[in-house]
């Protein structure tokens, strides 16, 4: 009773502090109405009691619990026992903390355990502390984090609010899994695949993302060859749009071209990036967008067709290889990605370290997207349902986190982009390497 008490005042305190500094405002009763003030008060010290309460027989339940006394015992001079302690010795339990949808708390291993033996057991947490998923990861050697999310952040209706982008080259997009914000950011994870099926959200998150780098110094060029249908809603920001397989090939030459350029410019400046150029000497960055990939490797039997898929293939390999270090970005979108398309598919997904996958309606997709980082997120990205429209499985700090896109509707991207219109920047090279198109050298 003692340590209840002293959880739910700790938990009051906490939430009272919340509501004095943080959601003190002119609009007070919209910023109290996000604050769980139930999850605070009652929610959170009730795990915890049910936490502390059941740990050692989880443990013991799991093969969590250790034993230190040796198994096997000596009676007499010529017998030998073996056999196993009563009360085996669970790993020690941190102090919880409260977080805005859910606790985490760190755990100390036993020496010989791993972190896979409780990443095993997380069902059996979530079951018996009642909770709506729990997670397992390891800071550090010798201790897990455990993260248990109270409720599904990403249930209910999706969020339709666009937040401001936290620094340059990064986008809000959207919201993960235990409640903190979905960002996207470029300069820390250069390149991106965007795997969905039809009506997955794919489009609604790049939506998203060219929205929040609408408003920043960013070239976004785009590759629709389905005849631009898809970025037609965003194109007054795009500064270069191919809309066929020809002007595609024109525009990644173009793209290899200006890495060529900027490399020119890194070598004579003695530097290995174009970050570490002075900020006036800066190209700008550009971000290349390219949906439905499959259209670029699919070369349709005819010697003219396998000719530019093979020419997009490697142009577009290339320029992933070389644009990390020179402020070009690619993000590759598709329905289905798999060694199918093409021989550089696999060589294509090595470079494209930042990894999204929406629902799909194959396996072989999700493992060409999550198999190679985290093959246990496979699984949980089959699981997405027709009515978690928005919702994916992506990678966050080298482990696998649920996440859900920013709903934006069709015209509110269209105003967005025209907001925006004016940051566009003019680039004549890439235009003029595009009309070229297969021509271009």
């Amino acid at each position: 009773m003692t340590a209840t008490l002293i959880v739910w005042i700790a938990s009051a305190l906490l939430c009272t502090g919340l509501l004095t500094q943080r959601y003190w405002e002119p609009r007070l009763s919209r910023r109290l109405s996000a604050v769980p003030l139930r999850w605070y008060l009652v929610g959170f010290p009730v795990t915890v009691c049910r936490m502390r309460y059941t740990w050692r027989r989880l443990c013991q339940n799991t093969d969590l619990a250790v034993v230190r006394r040796p198994r096997y015992t000596v009676i007499g001079r010529d017998a030998m026992v073996r056999g196993t302690a009563l009360r085996p010795i669970p790993p020690r339990l941190g102090v919880p903390k409260v977080m805005f949808s859910g606790l985490s708390v760190r755990v100390d291993l036993h020496p010989g355990q791993t972190p896979a033996q409780f990443i095993a057991a997380t069902e059996s947490f979530a079951h018996a502390w009642r909770v709506h998923a729990v997670r397992v990861i390891s800071p550090k050697r010798g201790e897990v984090l455990i993260i248990a999310t109270a409720r599904d952040p990403l249930a209910g209706d999706p969020e339709r609010r666009m937040f401001p982008a936290p620094r340059f080259m990064a986008a809000v997009v959207g919201r993960l899994g235990d409640g903190s914000a979905w960002v996207i950011d470029f300069r820390k994870v250069p390149h991106w695949l965007v795997i969905g099926a039809t009506q997955s959200g794919k489009s609604t998150l790049l939506g998203a993302l060219v929205s929040q780098l609408g408003s920043q110094a960013v070239a976004v060029v785009g590759i629709d060859c389905k005849g631009g249908m898809e970025f037609s809603l965003f194109a007054k920001r795009l500064s270069a749009l191919a809309t066929n397989r020809r002007d595609a090939i024109g525009l990644l030459h173009g793209l290899i071209a200006e890495a060529e350029d900027r490399m020119a410019g890194c070598r004579a400046a003695g530097v290995r990036s174009v970050w570490e150029l002075d900020h006036d000497a800066r190209p700008r960055p550009i971000v290349l967008l390219v949906d439905e990939v499959a259209e670029l490797y699919l070369s349709g039997g005819s010697l003219i067709g396998r000719k530019e898929a093979v020419e997009c293939s490697t142009a577009l390999l290339r320029l992933a290889q070389l644009g990390a270090a020179l402020g070009i970005h690619v993000v590759v979108a598709a329905q289905r990605f798999g060694s199918e398309l093409g021989p550089g598919v696999t060589a294509l997904r090595a470079q494209l370290g930042g990894r999204i996958c929406h629902r799909v309606n194959d396996e072989s997709s999700a493992e060409m997207a999550l198999g190679d980082l985290s093959p246990d997120a496979i699984v949980v990205a089959q699981s997405i349902s027709e009515d978690e429209q928005g919702v994916a499985v992506t990678t966050a700090g080298g482990y696998w986190v649920r996440a859900r896109s920013t709903l934006l509707t069709p015209d509110e991207i269209r105003h967005y982009a025209a907001k925006n219109a004016h940051r566009t920047p003019e680039l004549p090279a890439l235009t003029a390497a595009m009309q070229a198109g297969g021509g271009a050298t």
